[in-house]
């Protein structure tokens, strides 16, 4: 294995945990005959989860995504499997209002699984208005055409990190999540299922440990006792459709977790693992970097542990949020995006997360002047 080549990993033996989460398989008839849409179908979870999905006989699956590349490396994926599977691959916005309208008119799916997300902490710091525009703003629009369409059920795939949130993608992502709640109808049920950081996606923090360790660099973790839920990729699908399975309406869904893996073990286990000799890689600590927190949880401010409803899988009970609130403020954040005014953004989403605290570096880029666009 070579630079941040994470295949034949076992990530769950790294994690000391290999028997404590059970992988179950769907439930048989799950999907079967359906139209299923996947929005970030070509990203870490939403090719895994459309790699599962095409074993199990859907009519046709809806896959979208933003990145070209992604895209076409998703399309030549489902080409090598032995059996056929149906699926149109559409290069798309989730904002893009009319192409979401146009693809459920014309395809009618029943299921819609939201895996597209800026994800990457640290990065989306310094972007705050895409985060913002993609995450909350393009959720939003998901959901209004979801429930415009008749949409049965929709599912998204949320963070740990829209607990509590420290950083601007933790409170996007909490934005996203109140969207689904608010909106959900009779006709059109929503859930969340909050996952924490999934090793052998892109940019994990897994393949960043390899790939120093690979150069022979120094390896770098941000605090001695930063910590982090993990799990691996066939365990976060499994939640995902365990999640679909439940039947339960507005609800927020949580894994049962176990214990969380301080980042540091990850490092130094990674280092013996990769069989480096005395001296090899040493680890230098960077100090926490804007956004980022030590701990990370699934339960918010007001919210309790409910009812289980699937294997290693917890209802949230939690406060409810008006419709017309949540309208409103995704007017404001809108408007505030469209007219690039982050004093405006940050001010629409207190309203909705009033937990959320700036980070200092974020509060800085008020008095910033607006970044011009290169070709």
């Amino acid at each position: 294995m070579s630079g941040n080549d994470m295949t034949g990993v076992d990530w769950r033996e790294l994690l000391g945990r290999s028997s404590e989460m059970e992988i179950i398989d769907p439930p048989a008839g799950l999907h079967r005959d359906q139209c299923v849409f996947i929005s970030g179908a070509g990203g870490s979870i939403g090719c895994a989860l459309t790699m599962r999905l095409a074993e199990l006989q859907s009519r046709l699956l809806l896959l979208l995504d933003a990145s070209e590349q992604n895209l076409y490396e998703l399309d030549a994926r489902l080409k090598r499997l032995a059996s056929p599977v149906f699926y149109v691959a559409v290069l798309g916005s989730i904002c893009d209002n009319g192409l979401l309208d146009e693809l459920c008119a014309q395809y009618r799916p029943e299921m819609l699984y939201h895996a597209a997300a800026h994800k990457h902490v640290p990065l989306m710091e310094s972007n705050p208005l895409a985060v913002v525009r993609n995450n909350a703003l393009g959720t939003y629009r998901l959901v209004q055409a979801a429930v415009r369409n008749r949409i049965r059920h929709m599912l998204m795939v949320s963070t740990d990190k829209a607990v509590r949130p420290a950083s601007i993608m933790g409170a996007s992502k909490r934005m996203a999540e109140l969207a689904l709640l608010g909106c959900a109808t009779a006709s059109t049920r929503m859930t969340c299922v909050r996952l924490g950081n999934v090793l052998g996606s892109q940019g994990s923090v897994a393949g960043v440990f390899l790939d120093q360790i690979a150069r022979g660099d120094s390896v770098t973790v941000t605090h001695r006792d930063a910590e982090r839920y993990f799990f691996t990729m066939e365990e976060a699908v499994c939640l995902i459709l365990g999640a679909a399975s439940a039947t339960q309406d507005k609800q927020i869904l949580v894994p049962d977790t176990g214990r969380p893996t301080k980042i540091l073990d990850l490092a130094n286990n990674l280092i013996q693992r990769k069989g480096q000799p005395p001296g090899g890689p040493a680890i230098v600590f960077t100090g926490l970097r804007p956004g980022e927190k030590l701990y990370e949880e699934f339960v918010g401010p007001g919210e309790r542990l409910a009812a289980w409803v699937g294997p290693r899988l917890h209802a949230i009970d939690g406060p409810a949020i008006q419709e017309e609130t949540l309208h409103r403020a995704m007017r404001d954040l809108d408007a505030a995006v469209c007219a690039r005014n982050l004093q405006g953004v940050l001010q629409a989403i207190e309203r909705l997360v009033p937990e959320y605290r700036p980070s200092a570096s974020l509060e800085a880029k008020h008095s910033e002047p607006v970044a011009g666009h290169h070709a």
